[in-house]
This record gives structure tokens, sequence and C-alpha cells, in this order.
């Protein structure tokens, strides 16, 4: 930023966008905390949830926060939903049929390491590009009583297992 001529006498400032809800509404937050370790000035601009899709869509805004999660935990969906060229959750537009390419490579590696490097190869390539900057990953945990039986919890997605057709109590 000082190499923009920003700094601590000149301060850049602009508005973060996000739903007006606790789990945007909380890293939104924190993003524009550490915004200020580099000079930017930044508002929180709260967005009813029924605007907020189509604020992302018209690009209406300067710092749009959002959040993405995958229905399994495996590259494919991320990397073709998010950042492959004219996907509809690609909401910023990026476009590298060269990126494109590597993905269909990684989706038919049947070496799981190989697979796994060009993964990381491929993070890092979006990463260097900026293509949609992670903020950070959210963890969470299952928990239960011991007289629910017939759980079972996954292990590749969060929204797997919960239909709990096979899940009684004993109380």
């Amino acid at each position: 930023m000082e190499k923009f001529g920003y700094g601590p006498a000149k301060r850049l400032t602009m508005k973060v966008s996000t739903r007006d809800i606790p789990p945007y509404r909380d890293p939104a937050v924190i993003l524009i905390d550490q915004l200020k370790e580099i000079y930017i000035d930044a508002e929180l601009e709260l967005i009813d949830t029924t605007g907020w899709y189509p604020k992302v869509f018209r690009k209406d805004y300067t710092i749009g926060l959002n959040l993405t999660g995958n229905g399994i935990d495996d590259p494919d969906q991320a990397f073709y939903e998010n950042y492959a060229c004219g996907s509809d959750s690609n909401y910023d537009g990026y476009c590298k049929p060269e990126i494109d390419k590597l993905f269909d490579q990684q989706s038919m590696e049947a070496d799981q390491e190989k697979r796994k490097k060009m993964v990381w190869d491929i993070e890092r390539r979006l990463a260097e590009d900026v293509a949609r900057p992670v903020l950070y990953h959210n963890r969470s945990g299952t928990c239960w009583q011991s007289y629910v039986h017939g759980y079972t919890a996954m292990v590749n997605s969060i929204y797997n297992g919960q239909r709990m057709e096979d899940v009684w109590l004993d109380r």
C-alpha cells in the first residue's frame, strides 16, 4: 500500500458489504479489523438477505464478503463451482482457460498422491491470482448423548447423513 502512496497519514476508505446475519457479519468485522493493518479504513455495509445475491450478481460492491460451503469433500466441487470460467457461482468473474484445463486434469487423475499435488498447485495458482481470497476455514463438531443410537458421522461432508432414518433414542 505504501508503494501506492498509502500509509498512516493517508488511508484508503471503502465499504465491506455482506449479508446481515452472524455467519457473514462476524468474519466481515474481522476482515475490517485486519484491513486497518494495511491502511484501509473500511465501513461495514450490511445487506438484507433478500438483496444480497442480486447485489453480488450485479457486482455492486467494492469488497463483498461471502461464504462458500461445499456439499462434498472433493476439490471438483470447489474448483468448478467457484473458479471455472462461466460458472454461475464464480461471482467475481475469474476466468483462466488454462486453469480450467488443470481442473479437468486433476479430476481425471486416478493416483491420489499425484492428484493431491496437482490440487495444491492449482490452489497456489488461484491464491497468486487472488481469484477469490479465502479468509478462513470454518470448523465444527458433532456431539450427541449416549442415548442416541444409529447415528453415523460422515467424514466427507457436513451435508451427508442428515436424514436420520436410522437414528433412535433409548431413554
